[in-house]
C-alpha cells in the first residue's frame, strides 16, 4: 500500500507541470493588459510600458512561466498583480469555502440519491420510480447556474425561507448552514441525477443474482438483503463515479460560488480571470489541480476497504 501511494504521489508531478504549461499559456496567450487594467483606460502609454516593465510582463512568456515554477518549487506562488497580496494567503484564505461547499454538494447528493435509488430498484415502473426518473432526466439536463438563479428566485426572494448570498460565518452555526444549503443544492442537483440513475440499475441487476435468492431462501429479512448483501456491491461502481465527480464539482463551484457570491476560490478564480491576473489563476489552477488528484488517490484507496478482495502493491 505505501509503495503504491508512492507511486502515485510521484505521477503527480509531471501531471501538475502540464496542467501548469497548458494554463499558463492560456493565460500569456489571451487578449488583455493587467497594466492597462491596473491604470485604466485614460492613462498614458509611457507609464503602461513602465509598469509592465515593472511586473515583468514584458518578458517572453515562457521565461515567466520558467521564473513562476522556480518560486512553487520553493513553496512560493508569487504576489497578486492587482492586490499586491500573497497569492498561497488568498488561497489558504478561501479552500475551506470551497472545499466546504463541494463536500456539502456531495453529502445532499448521497442523502437523496442512495434512499431514491434503491427505493425504485425495489419498485420498478411504480408511480415513485417513473417520477424519480423523470426528475433524474430533468437535473442532468438543467445547467447548475440557471437552477441556482431559480433556488433564489423562489426560497430566497420570493418565500424569504433562505439567505440569498453570502457565508454567513462558520458552517458548524445554524446561520452558516442556513447559508450553504442553496449553492450546495444548486451544485449537487447533477449528481443526485447520476448517481441515482446509476444505484437504480446497478441495484436491479444485482437483485437478480443467485446469492441474493440463496439469503433470501434462508429467511434473512428484507433490510438485510438490500443493504448488507446487495448495496455493499453497488458501493464500488458509486464510489468510483463519485471520483469522477470530484473535477466537475471544482469546475461547478467556480459559477456555483460566483452566483452565490460564496467567499471560495471559484469566485476568486474568476475575478483573477476578468482581471488577467495572472498569479492568482497560475496558482488556483494548481491548487485545484492538487486537491483534484489526492481526492481521487483517496477514492482509489476507498477500494481496499469497500472490497478485500482489491490489493495494492
Amino acid at each position: 500500500m505505501t509503495k503504491y501511494i508512492l507511486r502515485r504521489l510521484l505521477l503527480f508531478i509531471p501531471a501538475l507541470i502540464g496542467v501548469t504549461i497548458l494554463t499558463s499559456s492560456l493565460i500569456y496567450l489571451s487578449p488583455g493588459d493587467p497594466a492597462r487594467l491596473m491604470l485604466g483606460p485614460q492613462a498614458r502609454t509611457e507609464a503602461i510600458v513602465q509598469l509592465r516593465e515593472e511586473m515583468g510582463l514584458d518578458r517572453p512568456f515562457y521565461l515567466r512561466y520558467l521564473d513562476w515554477m522556480g518560486k512553487v518549487f520553493r513553496g512560493n506562488l508569487g504576489r497578486s498583480l492587482q492586490r499586491n497580496e500573497g497569492v498561497a494567503d488568498m488561497i489558504m484564505a478561501r479552500v475551506p469555502a470551497t472545499l466546504q461547499l463541494a463536500f456539502f454538494a456531495l453529502i445532499i447528493a448521497l442523502l437523496i440519491a442512495i434512499p431514491t435509488g434503491v427505493f425504485s430498484a425495489l419498485h420498478p415502473n411504480s408511480l415513485f420510480d417513473n417520477v424519480a426518473r423523470f426528475f433524474a432526466v430533468f437535473w442532468i439536463s438543467m445547467p447548475s447556474f440557471w437552477l441556482g438563479l431559480v433556488l433564489l428566485l423562489l426560497f430566497s426572494l420570493r418565500l424569504d425561507w433562505l439567505p440569498i448570498s453570502g457565508q454567513g460565518g462558520p458552517i458548524w452555526t445554524a446561520t452558516g448552514m442556513l447559508h450553504i444549503i442553496l449553492p450546495a443544492f444548486a451544485l449537487g442537483a447533477r449528481r443526485v441525477a447520476i448517481l441515482t440513475r446509476l444505484i437504480r440499475s446497478r441495484m436491479m441487476e444485482i437483485l437478480q443474482e443467485d446469492y441474493i435468492r440463496t439469503a433470501r431462501s434462508k429467511g434473512l429479512s428484507e433490510r438485510i438483503v438490500v443493504y448488507r448483501h446487495a448495496f455493499r456491491n453497488v458501493l464500488i461502481p458509486v464510489v468510483t463515479v463519485l471520483g469522477l465527480q470530484i473535477p466537475w464539482l471544482f469546475s461547478g463551484s467556480v459559477i456555483i460560488e460566483k452566483v452565490f457570491a460564496w467567499p471560495g476560490m471559484g469566485r476568486m478564480l474568476i475575478d483573477a480571470v476578468f482581471k488577467r491576473d495572472y498569479p492568482v489563476v497560475q496558482g488556483s489552477i494548481l491548487v485545484f489541480g492538487i486537491l483534484v488528484m489526492l481526492i481521487n488517490l483517496a477514492v482509489d484507496l476507498t477500494y481496499a476497504y469497500i472490497d478485500p478482495r482489491i490489493k495494492y502493491d
